[in-house]
């Protein structure tokens, strides 16, 4: 994904959710900014194709599911909105409003790094992520090589990293009942 860059400033929540709903762009909000991106590459876009196939596949026949990047996530005191390239929510959806474009309570967020988003899906948002209280599992994706960061919740509300590398990898999330085989996450990206 392209870098992005704040083009707007000193928004409150509201106007930004109004100013959104109508853009042609999608744009992200933090602490009043609000930050434009440009489309993705495509490892990066199949990468995400690839990790939906397999969330779809496992979760058929259980209480969750699982949304595109078409869907915000909106973090406690409404200081984030943002487009995670994955959600999966356990349980009954909550949104913002009738809108129905704002999730409130997701299970797992992925997303999938690029160079000019890396630091800040590492920093600022996870810092927000974290926030959200039915956040059980955050995983980074690496689309350079087969790596997945799995960042997931301890009862204490401490945040556990695991790192798992190389094809022959695998990574079980316990919150969703799903495991991810980074054979099938990078198939077709990485040869």
């Amino acid at each position: 994904m392209a870098a992005p860059h704040a083009y707007r400033g000193n928004l409150t929540p509201e106007e930004y959710l109004q100013e959104e709903r109508t853009s042609s762009v999608k744009r992200e909000y933090l602490h009043g900014e609000v930050f434009a991106f440009a489309g993705a590459s495509p490892a990066h876009n199949q990468i995400v194709f690839n990790l939906a196939g397999i969330l779809h596949t496992q979760l058929r026949s259980t209480p969750c599911r699982g949304y595109a990047s078409d869907l915000k996530v909106q973090t406690p005191g409404q200081e984030m909105f943002a487009y995670p390239d994955l959600t999966v929510v356990c349980g009954e959806p909550q949104f913002r409003d009738e809108q129905q474009d704002v999730l409130l309570n997701p299970t797992l967020i992925i997303e999938v790094l690029s160079e000019s988003t890396e630091t800040r899906d590492r920093g600022e948002k996870f810092l927000q992520y974290i926030q959200i209280p039915s956040l059980r599992d955050y995983l980074l994706v690496s689309q350079r090589e087969p790596r997945i960061e799995h960042y997931a919740r301890q009862p204490d509300n401490r945040w556990l990293l695991t790192l798992t590398h190389g094809l022959d990898g695998e990574v079980y999330l316990s919150s969703i009942g799903c495991t991810l085989r980074l054979a099938e996450v990078y198939g077709g990206v990485l040869s």
